[in-house]
């Protein structure tokens, strides 16, 4: 420890950024308050602005801003504690320990994993070392907390159904969970359904369009519910909440063309959500702008292929692809009766935009998906 001459104190530490978590550590173990700590291959963020809203309406939330979800940003979220009743984070990872790390900073009192899919598998090798690399949130949840899951997910439900030792709390549409919906219908801006909660019937709509979205809702409902918020105020956080930029954000431009500016982030599990969400819309062509999906490693063609397979089963209209690894997205598609000219396959974000803006028609419909490398925000403003 060393005291200036100006009379501040600097001192030494041989790791800053672990010097960073424990300053943290400590500053996280002067509050008793509910912790959610949020993971998942997919929807980690929307999911985590809709379940602080949905706490909000109870308790005053701080929570993850932005993607600060990693070795800096989570300290520093839990640097900015004050007043607060509760406390809303998100942990991203890439690598085996990350959320264990994590989770020894945040010691979570409720657990949430959204999904486990396919991103980072070029790093991790297989789902099933995702599932692995997800679970390690358990290492630190409090006692007596609960762990909240997407049981419609494959790899969470043969989790759930040989797990013993943990309190588990699921939502689903398909698989039998706690918190159900039904009477689900997707409009262009919204979606509504039904759901019971404590013995009597509430109708929820979610203010932006999609059947993952109505998951994160169902994923807040669940989290609301442990924490015993009134019913009435968990359905209202959920109408009242608003996506992170960049996130499906739906726009009108020129001529009646609507834009689904989906351009922060990709993996399988996010272009097939996307691509279904393209095809419940009413309009003219459907349009799928799609790019690379990044950190696939040896199952890049293989996961891109698989992307191509879902454009033809979402029947897109018009596929245009940018990117290294997009060329197969665009060659399955072809190879499954795709029209090629259909399919365009472009080298730029300039390029797209151009195009776009040359043969774009009234009421077309336009997916923009892609990695957040690649820059797609580019195609968004050209054309906007």
């Amino acid at each position: 420890m060393i005291v200036g001459a100006d009379g501040k104190t600097i001192v030494e530490v041989e790791d800053s950024l672990i010097a960073f978590g424990k300053i943290a550590l400590y500053k996280r173990e002067l509050y008793n308050i509910p912790v959610i700590q949020i993971t998942g291959s997919v929807g980690k963020t929307s999911t985590r602005d809709i379940i602080a809203n949905v706490i909000r309406t109870e308790y005053k939330t701080l929570q993850t801003e932005g993607n600060q979800n990693n070795a800096v940003g989570l300290p520093t979220t839990i640097l900015k504690l004050k007043d607060h009743q509760a406390l809303v984070v998100e942990s991203g990872m890439n690598h085996f320990g990350e959320i264990s790390y994590l989770g020894k900073i945040a010691k979570p009192t409720i657990a949430v994993i959204t999904n486990i899919g396919t991103a980072h598998i070029g790093i991790l090798g297989s789902r099933e070392n995702i599932l692995k690399a997800k679970l390690e949130i358990l290492e630190n949840l409090q006692p007596d907390g609960y762990i909240v899951i997407n049981n419609d997910n494959d790899l969470l439900n043969k989790w759930a159904k040989e797990d013993t030792k943990h309190k588990k709390y699921t939502f689903g549409i398909d698989e039998k969970s706690d918190i159900m919906p039904y009477n689900i219908k997707i409009e262009t801006d919204f979606s509504t359904y039904n759901v019971k909660l404590k013995n009597k019937e509430y109708t929820v709509k979610v203010p932006v369009s999609g059947k993952h979205f109505v998951y994160n809702s169902l994923c807040a409902i669940a989290v609301g519910t442990l924490l015993n918020i009134k019913p009435e105020n968990i359905i209202k956080g959920i109408e009242n909440f608003t996506l992170t930029k960049n996130r499906m954000e739906v726009d009108k431009i020129k001529d009646d063309i609507t834009v689904i500016n989906d351009s922060y982030n990709a993996s399988l599990d996010s272009m097939k959500a996307g691509l279904e969400y393209l095809k419940e819309l009413k309009g003219n062509r459907k349009i799928a702008v799609l790019g690379d999906m990044f950190e696939l490693g040896d199952f890049s063609e293989e996961i891109h292929r698989k992307v191509g397979a879902e454009v033809c089963k979402q029947h897109v209209d018009l596929l245009i692809t940018i990117g290294n690894f997009s060329k197969y997205i665009a060659d399955e598609a072809i190879k499954l009766g795709m029209k090629k000219e259909n399919v365009i396959v472009l080298n730029s974000n300039e390029e797209a935009g151009k195009y776009l803006n040359e043969n774009l028609k009234s009421k077309d419909i336009v997916l923009l998906k892609a990695s957040n490398g690649m820059h797609f925000s580019e195609i968004y403003n050209a054309i906007k």
